[in-house]
């Protein structure tokens, strides 16, 4: 019996769609959420031990988060500290429930972005992540002030500038079009006048702030905090 070209081809097409379907798009790896758990765990210990305010402003995200010491530039904030190096946007949605949502603070800063892009994601998908935050912050916490700190420039990942900014105006372009939730942009006063990253914002990394890095980021953040709603 003779088969037509159309169905000895049919097979590969039926093959095609559901990988094209169900894989994640190219440089959108899967996250693997399960190697934060000890950190997160960790974060639930110290809770029992030392219950955190409520109505604080609660900072959450990757390693910028983690190593700022808050309570040094903000000492006259109620302050949660949940930053957890090398995290990306999808791993605060998907441990929100176990350290946002619970503490009912008044205000979210959250900065992540960076790991994300250095690890392949695309812009969409950056900018999808970040709606799917907002979704998942605000359904549970309607009145909360979000604020998100821009994605910054860094000398290790100049290369990846130009989607990094890319992800930057989608996600401003969010804030902009919402009420209580604004967009912190840090990547224009960390340049220098060769529009290049300031070499004295940073630890020898090249990657993380150092304590220049970090004033400078308390003087942008301080200017929205102060506009925000209190309780």
């Amino acid at each position: 019996m003779r088969v037509c070209a159309f169905e000895r081809v049919l097979p590969l097409l039926v093959l095609t769609t559901i990988v094209s379907t169900s894989s994640p798009a190219i440089g959108d790896a899967a996250d693997d959420f399960s190697r934060w758990e000890k950190a997160i765990s960790a974060f639930e210990k110290q809770d029992r031990q030392q219950p955190p305010p409520k109505n604080a402003v609660l900072f959450v995200g990757s390693s910028s988060i983690r190593l700022w010491k808050l309570s040094e530039y903000f000492p006259k904030e109620k302050l949660i500290n949940r930053g957890f190096g090398g995290s990306e946007i999808a791993d605060s949605n998907h441990f929100a429930d176990r350290i946002i949502l619970k503490h009912q603070p008044r205000t979210v800063v959250l900065y992540a972005g960076d790991n994300d892009i250095a690890k392949g994601k695309t812009v969409k998908r950056v900018t999808a992540d970040f709606r799917t935050f907002v979704k998942t912050v605000r359904g549970n916490l309607p009145d909360v002030n979000i604020l998100f700190i821009a994605i910054k420039p860094s000398i290790k990942r100049w290369n990846l500038s130009e989607t990094m900014l890319a992800a930057n105006r989608e996600i401003q372009s969010i804030c902009d079009d919402a009420d209580r939730l604004s967009f912190v942009d840090i990547w224009k006063p960390m340049l220098g006048d060769d529009g290049r990253p300031r070499t004295g914002l940073f630890a020898k990394d090249g990657l993380h702030l150092n304590g220049d890095g970090y004033k400078l980021w308390t003087k942008v953040l301080k200017s929205h905090l102060e506009r925000t709603p209190r309780p």
